[in-house]
């Protein structure tokens, strides 16, 4: 019975998907969202997801991105970074503990020309492995518009910043990664635990909505020790 609804749930997903490419609504070259976000809409678990995805690819109506791409990884897992490599962790099940270092308002004059507003609530966060070492710092702005300006009052859904901007109406669309290597300054490397001029991964995420609205930019530094920024190139197999 077990297998049946699962086999049921599959098929439900396979079918609505194929209904959507074969109406028009999924052009060809439509990136399909992440696949915690697929697997929320459909109510699904994501080994559930996958099978569907892979019947899909089996059928041809989906195909593996050609061209370049960048994979992040964690101690050799993949991070899928349609959604950001702090969500694609927490959804990797790789043993971290997140600790919440601020939430709260800010203005920012300086971000004004860029996107049009001075109001933001910044999330500020640090990241633990299991053994107690402290292998990131994240520090992550939004726009304090469309209720998330009440953030800092009521905290995040889920301790999850994707969950809780997709709540507020802000699912990520397009947007850019900057990745590259500087040495700690006094602050963060008393805030991770580190000598200063350590050198850390800092990777700078910009994304905006479906709406064209920015979402959100996050500043990563990520110990280089358990993180890797892997390339690929070419038509994948």
């Amino acid at each position: 019975m077990i297998r049946q609804v699962r086999f049921d749930k599959k098929q439900r997903v396979v079918d609505e998907l194929i209904r959507r490419i074969e109406s028009g609504l999924m052009e060809d070259g439509f990136h399909l969202p992440g696949e915690h976000q697929l697997a929320q809409e459909f109510k699904v678990s994501r080994g559930t997801l996958r099978e569907a995805l892979a019947e899909l690819k089996r059928r041809n109506y989906i195909a593996t991105q050609s061209g370049v791409g960048s994979i992040v990884t964690f101690d050799g897992m993949v991070l899928d970074q349609r959604n950001g490599w702090a969500q694609a962790l927490a959804d990797s099940g790789a043993l971290v503990n997140t600790e919440v270092l601020r939430l709260e308002a800010v203005t920012r004059p300086d971000l004004l020309s860029r996107f049009g507003i001075d109001q933001f609530i910044t999330l500020d966060r640090r990241r633990r492995s299991n053994d107690g070492t402290l292998v990131s710092l994240e520090r992550s702005l939004m726009p304090a518009t469309g209720g998330l300006e009440s953030l800092p009052r009521v905290g995040l859904i889920d301790n999850s910043l994707t969950i809780t901007l997709a709540a507020y109406g802000y699912i990520g669309e397009r947007g850019d990664q900057w990745i590259g290597a500087e040495p700690l300054n006094a602050e963060d490397a008393e805030l991770l635990g580190r000598p200063v001029g350590t050198v850390f991964l800092k990777a700078l995420r910009t994304t905006y909505d479906r709406q064209n609205r920015f979402m959100e930019q996050v500043e990563s530094l990520l110990d280089p020790v358990h993180f890797r920024l892997h390339l690929q190139f070419g038509t994948a197999q």
